[in-house]
């Protein structure tokens, strides 16, 4: 019995072998799936080369398109901030209101277009802390365009601390002048 018991685990680890084979055919059935899958990154392909034609009209019209987008832009006024501060004062608030009308037509006559709100500070302090200031400010504005009715969609925030000053006079009134936080488009 025990030589039959030694020979049917025998047996049953040879039928054990066999079952291996059917996932090997159960291998195969799934190969056919990933043809068909090919066949959908091909109707995927249209709608990115769909998109990607519609990403190529803003740059195959910049002369005009970006030139009217930049004019447009440079009626946007500058929201100052007091030393060492990121909150929006007085003459910041009414000139961001100002702006939010610009915006808007801008976000409507470009809706694929993002603006870019780079937050500025003068060059007293560590780049290190001037950057966090940067951010602190363009934030600011952020929140204040998003309370507005901008979308944050539209929106994207980078501070450069006091790497890009307007003004290089060692003065306050030079300073004032860099901290600042100023939008744009986005590249």
């Amino acid at each position: 019995m025990l030589a039959t018991g030694a020979c049917s685990k025998k047996a049953a680890v040879a039928s054990n072998t066999a079952p291996p084979p059917t996932p090997v055919a159960t291998n195969a059935a799934p190969a056919p799936r990933p043809q068909q899958a090919k066949p959908a990154p091909v109707q995927q392909a249209p709608r990115q080369t769909a998109s990607t034609p519609a990403a190529a009209k803003p740059t195959t019209m910049p002369a005009s398109v970006r030139q009217n987008l930049n004019e447009r832009l440079a009626k946007l006024e500058d929201a100052l901030f007091d030393y060492d501060k990121s909150t929006i004062r007085t003459d910041a608030t009414v000139a961001l209101r100002d702006d939010v009308n610009v915006i808007r037509g801008i976000l409507a006559d470009y809706p694929s277009q993002k603006l870019l709100i780079e937050g500025h500070a003068d060059e007293r302090g560590s780049q290190e802390y001037n950057l966090a200031l940067g951010d602190k400010r363009a934030r600011a504005v952020e929140e204040f365009l998003n309370q507005m009715g901008i979308p944050n969609a539209q929106l994207t925030v980078i501070s450069y601390g006091k790497e890009r000053p307007v003004c290089t006079d060692e003065t306050e009134a030079c300073w004032q002048r860099n901290r600042r936080a100023h939008v744009t488009a986005a590249p």
